[in-house]
């Protein structure tokens, strides 16, 4: 019963997101058109002010997910028993992928994943979880993917409860603050 519960609020979450996503594109991209159109090159660097929406995007998300995550953790995780909220969000994520708004994925930061498959896959998550790990607080870069711009961003996932160490026990030695994961973004520019 707890399941469909988290899933439920999983899929409540991701409706408002997703909603707001593409009312917010909609908006940026009326008040972006050009009067004339775009005579920029495919490999052009983009406007610093669209790469400003999408990292202001990205943060908004960023809150959102991660509240969502401890929201979880709170309510419903009672014992090592229940769903863990770390895989409702890697669930989430792979819907929100699917759904072609946005690439996420948690990935993690200890070298003791929980699932094998959530480890960094690239050299720009490599890369961000190394300046995650020496203090930095967010890491992006911008790039081009099937000739479009997207912003790729690296935001650290601390354990913020205890409960997070009973599923994880080796978190119990992590430092306040020290990520023990990080959440993935590839965000289109626009």
């Amino acid at each position: 019963m707890r399941r469909f519960l988290i899933l439920g609020v999983l899929v409540a979450v991701s409706l408002f997101v997703w909603r707001d996503i593409h009312l917010m594109s909609a908006i940026s991209a009326e008040e972006a058109k050009p009067a004339a159109p775009p005579t920029a090159k495919p490999d052009s660097k983009p406007d610093e002010a669209a790469v400003a929406r999408t990292r202001k995007t990205v943060q908004m998300l960023d809150n959102i997910y991660k509240q969502t995550i401890v929201l979880i953790t709170d309510k419903y995780v009672h014992s090592e028993d229940d769903f863990p909220a770390g895989s409702a969000a890697v669930l989430l994520f792979r819907n929100i992928t699917a759904s072609g708004s946005h690439e996420v994925r948690l990935i993690d930061a200890t070298g003791s994943p929980y699932e094998a498959k959530n480890v960094a896959q690239d050299a720009f998550e490599k890369e961000g979880l190394k300046k995650l790990k020496s203090g930095e607080a967010y890491y992006e870069q911008v790039v081009e993917k099937d000739g479009k711009a997207r912003l790729r961003a690296l935001t650290p996932v601390p354990v913020v409860m205890q409960k997070c160490v009973m599923c994880h026990p080796h978190y119990a030695d992590a430092k306040k603050g020290e990520p023990i994961g990080a959440i993935s973004y590839s965000m289109p520019i626009e």
